[in-house]
């Protein structure tokens, strides 16, 4: 009853505080703020954080880094603060991007571009169009990075020169944004960005789209060996992979493509999966836990032939 209620008041306490964003503010202010704050606080500030820990203590952190100490960043004062400045510079590009197109498209339609208002998007539209958004950016993720970003063009020697510069290493997270605005406009603002503008979710679901895929391209670019989970870990390894190799494979976000096209470096979003599952005992505790329902209807079974049996014998007796 205490979790009913409190989530219940949750909800009551978003949809009040939604209810005023909305009746206060415009509809591009909303979205160019919101997802503003979500990739600083969720992209910006970790990265600098891990960025700090790596230079600080490199000895500990290379023993949690794919590649050792060949992932470690250089601690070179200036080289890193151009670095820094040349991403917080392609945020800023990004986000009055978003809002050129956003007004264009307003302008255009006569009304917001995404859907903003007091209603809160039902839990089964939420997760169609994530899912839909997800499926649309790894088709877009892949065929961009493959076909434009690593090919013979000049869009491939800036991002050669910007995002492949170092040494064939593990990357880390503050190299999320530090390219050259082109290229990393077709790889991470496109791929995000067209398919919401193709089926305009409401804005609250587009921020939880922005949200996850913000976190997840933040720790798959941290150069980690410990990051968390059966898919991010994979993840992670197969982005260290690309940029260790220097962009021969793994274009895609998530891998599913790099594994039906045969452009997988190193072990593939398969056996990645594979070995996750084996080394977390998902088979042994899934059937640990088919046996303990088992033993627990047998049990059940058990009590009601001996209650069955007390009642034909008092019955006999009467």
């Amino acid at each position: 009853m205490l979790t009913s209620w409190s989530t219940s008041l949750n909800l009551l306490f978003f949809y009040m505080t939604w209810t005023t964003l909305v009746f206060s503010h415009s509809p591009l202010k909303i979205e160019l703020v919101g997802t503003l704050a979500v990739r600083i606080v969720f992209w910006l500030v970790p990265s600098l954080f891990f960025l700090l820990f790596d230079t600080s203590v490199p000895s500990l952190a290379e023993s949690i880094k794919l590649y050792g100490s060949a992932s470690i960043p250089r601690r070179k004062a200036s080289s890193l603060a151009r670095q820094a400045l040349l991403a917080i510079v392609n945020l800023a590009l990004f986000t009055a991007l978003q809002s050129a197109i956003s007004i264009a498209a307003t302008s255009l339609l006569h009304r917001p571009l995404f859907k903003t208002s007091t209603t809160l998007p039902l839990p089964w539209q939420i997760v169609k169009h994530v899912v839909t958004l997800y499926a649309a950016r790894e088709v877009l993720t892949y065929y961009l990075h493959r076909y434009i970003l690593h090919s013979r063009g000049p869009v491939a020697r800036l991002h050669a020169r910007y995002a492949h510069s170092s040494k064939a290493a593990a990357p880390y997270a503050l190299m999320l944004y530090a390219d050259h605005p082109l290229p990393l406009m077709l790889n991470r603002l496109l791929p995000i960005y067209l398919p919401s503008l193709a089926i305009r979710p409401h804005l609250l679901t587009y921020f939880l789209f922005t949200l996850l895929t913000t976190i997840e391209e933040t720790a798959s670019m941290s150069g980690y060996s410990i990051v968390p989970g059966i898919i991010m870990g994979g993840i992670a390894r197969r982005t260290a992979a690309h940029y260790a190799s220097g962009g021969r494979g793994n274009y895609g976000a998530w891998g599913l493509l790099d594994w039906v096209h045969g452009t997988s470096v190193g072990k593939d979003v398969v056996e990645d999966l594979r070995d996750e599952a084996e080394k977390h005992q998902v088979k042994e505790r899934g059937q640990q836990a088919v046996d303990d329902t088992g033993s627990l209807v047998q049990d059940g079974i058990d009590s009601l032939k001996k209650t069955r049996k007390s009642r034909k014998k008092r019955s006999d007796a009467n």
